[in-house]
């Protein structure tokens, strides 16, 4: 391991040697990002600064001193800055040698995100039985995706044994951190009483809570539990608003729930229009529903022309017809 150790330095210190002038010029910057992020009452992290910036070979140089020194972290920037290919060309299996290496000096990022390429099969080879090992050091250490994805291997019985009082306990703790995947997948378990006794008030708000990161899965959810009323109180324009706010997401659920509510005026006034301009970008991400066509069928052609053109230009507005007779004036 160490004579492999020098030889991934020796390679990165000749692909950094491009860097020398950006890190003359952008040594300050990285020193005042890197305050603004940690304060001044400690020792700036100017890699981290450079990184942050997007000053890449800037953030390699300054990485490696400390990376040969065994510093865990500034290992694992490096390998961030290979797996994506950040400054320089990609090479995941380089990567991949840097995240070792930090993993092996405690650092559970590099832990992680090698575990995530075990599970991927990048720049390693593949064996999920690895990435069971290596997600499990990091979330003992306390590293919350880690956490995340070891309950998902609970769930799944991936080289592991099956176990959703397990699972359920690691989503409730990356959930309690404001992770909103497992905010969502915690409050599921609680709807369904999986791994957890059933409470669905308690669902409902994880749920709500993953929905008010943004999480389009939870929102599409949260939408159908108000729409149901299911652990919490019925509201029918709350759930076209949550149903909406996924739609203009792009997801294609959504997108297809919020047309029907609009062709029948469900918690929403009826507009057969705005409903067919919905189900066609549905549609385009594969979504058909035959019950919905019917819903739309005494739409006039005119409106459904209206419609599919909006659909066409969404999330922009198609081009007027004052607009364009200006253009065709302009036109030698």
């Amino acid at each position: 391991m160490p004579k492999r150790s020098g030889a991934i330095l020796a390679a990165l210190l000749l692909a950094a040697s491009t860097a020398t002038l950006a890190l003359a010029q952008t040594t300050e910057d990285a020193r005042a990002i890197s305050e603004d992020i940690f304060g001044s009452s400690v020792p700036p992290d100017e890699a981290f600064g450079a990184f942050q910036r997007g000053y890449y070979l800037t953030a390699l140089s300054l990485a490696l001193p400390r990376a040969e020194k065994g510093d865990g972290a500034a290992q694992t920037l490096i390998g961030e800055i290979y797996s994506k290919g950040l400054g320089v060309a990609e090479n995941v299996a380089r990567a991949s040698s840097w995240y070792a290496l930090a993993s092996k000096n405690g650092d559970m990022m590099g832990t992680f995100e090698l575990a995530l390429l075990y599970q991927d099969g990048r720049g390693v080879t593949k064996s999920r039985e690895k990435a069971a090992e290596l997600f499990k050091k990091a979330a003992e250490a306390g590293y919350m995706p880690a956490k995340y994805n070891l309950a998902m291997l609970y769930i799944e019985g991936v080289y592991v044994e099956p176990n959703m009082t397990r699972a359920a306990e690691l989503l409730k703790e990356a959930a309690d951190s404001g992770m909103p995947e497992a905010q969502y997948d915690y409050g599921v378990l609680l709807m369904e009483g999986a791994g957890a006794a059933p409470n669905p008030k308690a669902g409902a708000e994880q749920i709500g809570l993953a929905a008010d990161q943004g999480l389009p899965a939870a929102q599409v959810e949260y939408a159908t539990l108000l729409y149901l009323g299911r652990g919490v109180d019925k509201n029918l324009e709350e759930a076209v608003k949550w149903y909406r706010k996924a739609a203009v997401g792009g997801n294609a659920v959504a997108q297809n729930r919020y047309a029907k509510l609009l062709a029948v005026g469900e918690g929403v006034d009826l507009d057969l229009e705005e409903a067919a301009m919905w189900r066609a970008l549905a549609k385009r991400q594969g979504l058909n529903d035959a019950t919905l066509d019917k819903l739309l069928v005494s739409i006039p052609a005119e409106d459904l022309a209206k419609a599919e053109n909006r659909a066409r230009y969404w999330p922009g507005e198609p081009p007027t017809a004052t607009a364009d007779a200006g253009e065709a004036a302009k036109a030698p």
